[in-house]
């Protein structure tokens, strides 16, 4: 018996042994990572998205908006018709002047063709349509008294005629006196490179399915207006085109290319007109009814302008900010004497 405990003792202790030996045997040694390339992102940053401020429209060249606007009275006497470059414009106005007949205050900023005109001369309400674009306006002359509230504005006044003028405007032989004098747009502008770019004036959409007259307002084949008894232009929509399409007098309005005048948006302001010493005077500080037409639609607004250097306001019914459809827009400022004819959609 003290034999066999003896023999497992010293084969436990040898077991022991074994166990000890084993767990002092050196680990094996951990592989060295191998590190990994930082990352390094190919993400470039875009260019901010620059939109043509008169017109909402993005443009690829930023650099070619980086001049003033040109405004210009221009003549809308049959004589004057097809006027020049008026295909072009970012903006035009059209007022009430003598003899029941309208001119325009056209401005030219995102496309500014070779020629425009032909120029006329200056009325009253002309400094408060243009002073809140700045930059520069084309016109032959006028009234003393006109002339001078025009110079006191913030706007470089190139009137024909004049010294400063002698290398840009000219009579042309194509039109008969006074319908005939032609501006050379990109000249006028580059002799005053210092003078800024306009401001943006109203809000726009993305595209023309987004704006305020296409979402909301209801669908209209057009307007009929009636400035006074030698004006009666009209506004149709063409689906093809996406846009309106003028007509005066019941006849297509042509531009100087042979085509048809056309916008993207169509603003019509109703206002009041005194009378300035036998001068028609829009009245556009102030406020009143409008209707906007965009993408197809029309839609009910109010317009506000607070003083000279302010731009149009334009708001719907809920007080909510009218965006246009990107592209150029035409303002008619009708008389509250006038008229404004709806035509429902077909």
């Amino acid at each position: 018996m003290r034999l066999s405990v003896r023999r497992f003792l010293a084969v436990a202790t040898l077991g022991a042994l074994a166990l000890v030996a084993s767990g002092c045997a050196p680990a094996e040694p951990m592989p060295t990572p191998t590190p990994t390339p930082s990352y390094t992102s190919s993400y470039e940053t875009p260019a901010p998205v620059v939109y043509a401020p008169l017109t909402g429209v993005p443009t690829e060249d930023p650099a070619s908006l980086a001049h003033s606007s040109l405004a210009a009275k221009i003549d809308n006497h049959w004589d004057a018709r097809p006027q020049v470059g008026l295909e072009h414009t970012d903006l035009v106005f059209e007022e009430l002047v003598e003899g029941g007949l309208t001119r325009y205050v056209a401005i030219w900023h995102s496309n500014v063709p070779a020629e425009i005109g032909p120029v006329r001369s200056i009325r009253p309400m002309d400094p408060d349509i243009i002073s809140p674009f700045g930059g520069i306006v084309a016109y032959s002359g006028g009234q003393y008294r006109f002339v001078e509230l025009m110079r006191s504005t913030n706007v470089y006044n190139a009137i024909h005629g004049q010294r400063d003028t002698a290398d840009v405007m000219y009579r042309t032989k194509t039109k008969a006196a006074p319908h005939n004098v032609l501006v050379k747009a990109p000249e006028l502008i580059a002799m005053h490179p210092d003078i800024a770019a306009p401001a943006q004036q109203y809000a726009y959409a993305a595209d023309v399915a987004g704006s305020t007259g296409a979402r909301e307002g209801t669908p209209v084949a057009g307007v009929d207006l009636v400035f006074g008894s030698s004006a009666h232009p009209s506004w149709r929509w063409d689906a093809a085109s996406s846009r309106w399409l003028r007509f005066q007098d019941a006849a297509v309005d042509l531009d100087s290319a042979g085509g048809q005048l056309s916008a993207a948006n169509v603003v019509v302001v109703r206002v009041g007109v005194s009378n300035d010493g036998g001068v028609p005077k829009t009245e556009l500080v102030g406020g009143g009814e409008a209707w906007v037409l965009s993408g197809g639609g029309m839609v009910h607004a109010t317009w506000s302008k607070a003083d000279r250097l302010a731009p149009i306001r334009l708001v719907d019914d809920t007080g909510a900010v009218i965006r246009l459809a990107p592209g150029n827009s035409w303002f008619e400022l009708v008389p509250n004497s006038g008229s404004v004819t709806q035509l429902p959609a077909a």
